[in-house]
């Protein structure tokens, strides 16, 4: 949908921040069970270091090679392009998810290093999913919605 570098990187930004503040609140509820609402601002000193993070992976490295392997897999003329969509969505969990798993376990885990690994691939176990779906049946209209209204793109 961006058209332009300017774009992309609003684009960009909106998306890291639906993504991030979910994924975070998520996780905190999954490490507090702390369920009201409350919970909604229990995680706000993770989510600018988060976002940043999000961002640079995003916008310089997962954002290219998400199209390159949609775009090299995919024959653009004969396919319709909600499906090119929800290819490169389903290709940014893909590689994000491991990543900011990653970060996250790095940064906010209490582990040893004989238990990063572990707890590392619990942490995609337990993320993937609802990285998967919020991404796909929720942010992921969303902010393309709030981006075609802020630059009167048509759908």
């Amino acid at each position: 949908m961006p058209q332009t570098k300017f774009q992309d990187v609003i684009f960009t930004l909106i998306m890291v921040l639906f993504m991030v503040y979910a994924m975070v609140t998520y996780n905190v509820y999954l490490n507090t069970g702390e369920m009201s609402m409350k919970l909604f601002i229990m995680g706000y000193k993770e989510i600018p270091i988060m976002m940043v993070i999000a961002f640079i992976a995003e916008f310089f490295l997962i954002g290219k090679l998400t199209k390159y392997f949609t775009f090299k897999s995919l024959d653009v003329k004969k396919t319709q392009p909600i499906f090119i969509t929800l290819m490169i969505s389903a290709l940014t969990v893909c590689f994000m998810c491991p990543l900011m798993s990653l970060i996250a376990t790095l940064l906010f885990a209490d582990y040893s290093w004989g238990t990063f690994v572990v707890l590392w691939f619990k942490t995609i176990i337990i993320n993937f999913p609802m990285a998967f779906f919020y991404q796909i049946f929720f942010a992921g209209s969303i902010v393309r919605k709030i981006f075609r209204t802020i630059f009167k793109v048509k759908a």
